[in-house]
């Protein structure tokens, strides 16, 4: 029988071995359908849990109705992209310019809030975010269905379901941002 040291196995992990995802970063990757899938869903598991614990920040109302907002701006930017004749694939570089207004505001409001913050610039802010990420939203879908300037393969589902999944995930969190209304995690907490 062999003698294990006492200590090895009782030792927590590192900040690398807990780190969700470390492994597919650190071995490697395989290129195969099932690997791809895996990876997927853990990420999209990820992501739900980060925005289930998010919303529990905002009142039950505000997150319902930040919800509804969010499908019915997917439910028309769904049918624009069927019925328009308007590309928006074509408008890479406008959408490259807004992503570059919001990287902008975001050095301004980190820049800003230590002073004091500032409603109507994180208002601004988030308004900007959600006409981003909706222009993106048709852009990706217009991208997903085809018959435009530029399109999608069908080999490309994964990263056509990751892209319209991660556009509405943060239309969704920019409509929290200006529809919120939830309590605030650093002020004072009602008693009793």
């Amino acid at each position: 029988m062999k003698k294990e040291k006492v200590g090895e196995d009782n030792e927590p992990p590192s900040y690398q071995e807990a780190t969700a995802g470390y492994e597919e970063m650190q071995a490697q990757f395989v290129w195969d359908d099932k690997n791809i899938r895996r990876t997927f869903i853990r990420k999209t598991l990820s992501m739900a849990f980060m925005m289930g614990f998010v919303s529990s920040f905002y009142n039950t109302k505000s997150v319902v109705l930040c919800l509804g907002i969010t499908a019915l701006v997917c439910l028309s930017v769904t049918i624009f992209s069927f019925q328009s004749r308007i590309d928006v694939t074509s408008c890479q570089g406008l959408l490259f310019s807004l992503c570059m207004v919001m990287l902008l505001c975001a050095f301004t409001f980190s820049i800003v809030v230590p002073f004091g913050y500032v409603p109507w610039l994180h208002a601004i802010y988030a308004s900007l975010g959600a006409i981003v990420f909706t222009l993106f939203l048709a852009y990706d879908t217009q991208l997903l269905l085809g018959n435009k300037r530029y399109s999608l393969s069908p080999e490309e589902y994964v990263f056509a379901t990751l892209s319209l999944y991660l556009d509405i995930i943060y239309l969704f969190s920019f409509m929290l941002q200006i529809f919120g209304g939830g309590r605030d995690p650093l002020g004072p907490q009602p008693q009793g």
